[in-house]
């Protein structure tokens, strides 16, 4: 007669129907702390047995450090059993000790997945400060907005969109962090973080939506710097109404929000640059011929010492210099841009020759 096949050890075999049945009734972390402390008592009890009377393994304060190190399956060595009933429990608590881990590590790789899982839904509370919220989102243009941010060196944005927006729209972005959600709404404003934020941008669907989120703002942190984008600047009243020192940029001037975000106050400069009349009036001329060529840095100097002028960019034959350096030559019949309360009489310019 041919010998039956080897079924393999008994307590292992045991132990994985015991594992089915257990496991209908404990989920999440429990199951691999149940299942720890069923191998411990079972194997300690069947070590108490199976070693000699007296043996150093079975004392409570021994015990513990050689389950351990075996269900571990690291083995020092330093203490183990010297029968063979005691080894073969020793074999019962290496399976029960990997059968452990891998129920362990599972339920910590499900917990990683679940967190990463909510973090790209946007659920989840953001743990940021003296960063960047952005508010709104639009495929394209707010990725040009972020890329913009994100030129300034550790700048960390939260990335907020209404809930037609299912995950984060940029993974790939390791500085945007993402939140899901009504934007006019409290709970948005302290999942974003806007309490601690130092710039809140606002780019709503519409300037309607842009007021409501704004209010929002204001009620969070009514000290942050705050920016929005408009499509009719005739709501800027109604939004300084909100908030007194919000700075409003035009809908389809999307790069004036990460200037305004970066640098603070610097739309104001734009709209005085941009504004016919007000006091930052932009006007060009062309250098008038004249014996020798004077040197940019010497055109600077005039402009400011005899009409309070500000010198920007110059044009010459190779192009366009938007600040260049003092010593470029400015020759006759190149362009100077300049910034002056109205436009220089171009026969004041030529005794500067």
């Amino acid at each position: 007669m041919s010998a039956r096949p080897s079924r393999g050890p008994a307590l292992p075999f045991f132990l994985l129907r015991l594992l089915r049945t257990v496991r209908v009734r404990l989920h999440g972390w429990r199951l691999p702390l149940a299942v720890a402390l069923l191998v411990f008592l079972t194997s300690w009890g069947l070590m108490a047995l199976a070693e000699p009377a007296g043996s150093e393994i079975v004392a409570p304060d021994t015990y513990w450090w050689y389950f351990v190190v075996t269900a571990a399956t690291v083995g020092y060595g330093d203490v183990f059993p010297v029968s063979l009933a005691g080894r073969a429990v020793g074999t019962f608590v290496v399976v029960g000790g990997i059968v452990t881990l891998t129920l362990l590590f599972t339920e910590l790789a499900t917990a990683l997945q679940t967190v990463r899982g909510r973090r790209l839904r946007g659920v989840v509370a953001l743990d940021l400060r003296d960063h960047v919220v952005v508010l709104g989102y639009t495929p394209g243009r707010t990725e040009r907005i972020v890329a913009e941010l994100c030129v300034e060196p550790g700048t960390r944005i939260a990335l907020c969109a209404h809930d037609d927006v299912p995950v984060n729209p940029m993974p790939e972005q390791q500085q945007v962090s993402f939140v899901r959600g009504d934007l006019t709404r409290a709970e948005v404003m302290v999942r974003a973080g806007v309490d601690r934020a130092r710039t809140v941008v606002v780019d709503g669907r519409d300037d309607n939506e842009t007021l409501a989120i704004a209010v929002a703002v204001d009620h969070a942190n009514p000290r942050v710097h705050l920016v929005a984008a408009v499509r009719d600047l005739g709501r800027r009243e109604s939004l300084r109404y909100v908030n007194a020192a919000v700075q409003v940029v035009q809908w389809h001037m999307p790069f004036l929000l990460s200037e305004e975000a970066a640098d603070p106050g610097l739309t104001q400069v734009y709209n005085e640059l941009m504004t016919a009349g007000g006091h930052g009036n932009t006007y060009s001329l062309q250098v008038p011929p004249g014996p020798a060529t004077r040197s940019y840095g010497d055109w600077q100097t005039a402009f400011g010492r005899d009409f309070g002028a500000t010198l920007l960019a110059l044009r010459t034959d190779d192009g366009l210099v938007v600040s260049p350096r003092w010593d470029t030559p400015v020759p006759e019949g190149a362009t100077l841009y300049y910034v002056a309360d109205e436009r220089l009489d171009p026969a004041r310019l030529t005794a500067l020759r």
